[in-house]
Formats: C-alpha cells, structure tokens, sequence
C-alpha cells in the first residue's frame, strides 16, 4: 500500500511582519532613525547656508579687488558720487536683499522635501 504525502500549510504564508511607525514618530522619540533623517535635513539646510555666504562674500570680498585691478573704473561716478562708493555702500544691498529671499525660497523647498520624504514612509 503506498502513503500519500500531504502537504500542511499555513493559511499565513507571509512571514509575520512588525508594525511600522511612521517615520514622523522615529523623529519625535529621537530613534536612531530618526536622528539619521534629522542629520539629513540639517546638512542640506548647513550646505545652502554656505552656498549663499560664499556667494555673498565672494561678491563683497570681489568688488573691491576689481576696483582695485582695473584704475578706470575708480574713475567712474554716478550722479557724480565715485562708482565704488555707489557700488559699496548702496548697490550691494539689493544683493543681500536678493541673496535672502533665495536663500528662504530654497530653504522652505528642502523643508517641503523633507515633509514629503516623512509623509511618504
């Protein structure tokens, strides 16, 4: 007389799995996964910030260098005020202005990049 196998299986075939938190609350109780996505967040805000001082700077730092190396332009005046004093003490502003407002225009998208990235683990 020849046995017949069966094959017992389990009406759970997945393996059981853990529950997962939303990534909002691994940031709220400082996990360690938490604090990589923190660090993230926080170096991409830390490399813009830079990115706009050293463009600010290499501009304040350039101008007087270009007055410097090239005389004529010492000779300019605007509304008869020398063009580097016009240059340094009121045309910069706008660029610091400028330089601001894409500063807080980029920093809100990486903002937003970050809520997206939570929001969708």
């Amino acid at each position: 007389m020849t046995r017949r196998r069966v094959t017992v299986m389990s009406p759970r075939t997945a393996a059981a799995r853990r529950p997962r938190y939303p990534v909002s609350r691994e940031i709220d109780e400082q996990t360690h996964l938490g604090e990589v996505y923190m660090r993230s967040l926080l170096r991409t805000q830390f490399r813009l910030a830079l990115l706009v001082c050293t463009v600010l700077a290499c501009v304040v730092l350039g101008l007087p260098m270009l007055f410097l190396l090239v005389p004529e332009l010492r000779a300019v005046h605007l509304a008869g005020v020398p063009l580097p004093w016009a240059v340094l003490a009121g045309l910069i502003y706008p660029m610091f202005v400028a330089g601001a407002w894409l500063y807080v225009r980029q920093a809100e998208r990486n903002e937003r990049h970050f809520e997206d990235l939570v929001e969708r683990q």
